[in-house]
C-alpha cells in the first residue's frame, strides 16, 4: 500500500468522542477563571507541626542545597 492511501489509526481524542458521544477535550476556549472571586482560606496551625521523618527526608534530599543555603553549621 502507498504512503497516500494508508489509514492512520484513530487518536485518543477521536477514541474518547465515539466512546463519549461528544468531544473530548471540550470545543472551544476553556473558561475565564475571575481570581477576584476566588477565597483563600488559612487554616493551618500555627506552628505547623513537622514530623521528625519530614525533616529527615527534607535534610536527606536537601542537605546540600541548605548547607550552601544557610551554611553547613559545623
Amino acid at each position: 500500500m502507498s504512503r497516500s492511501r494508508r489509514v492512520r489509526p484513530p487518536t485518543a481524542s477521536e477514541q474518547l468522542e465515539v466512546l463519549l458521544g461528544y468531544p473530548w477535550p471540550f470545543p472551544g476556549r476553556p473558561p475565564r477563571h475571575d481570581p477576584s472571586t476566588w477565597t483563600v482560606a488559612d487554616d493551618w496551625p500555627d506552628p505547623v507541626p513537622v514530623t521528625k521523618a519530614e525533616i529527615a527526608v527534607f535534610e536527606q534530599w536537601f542537605g546540600d542545597l541548605f548547607d550552601e543555603l544557610f551554611g553547613s553549621g559545623s
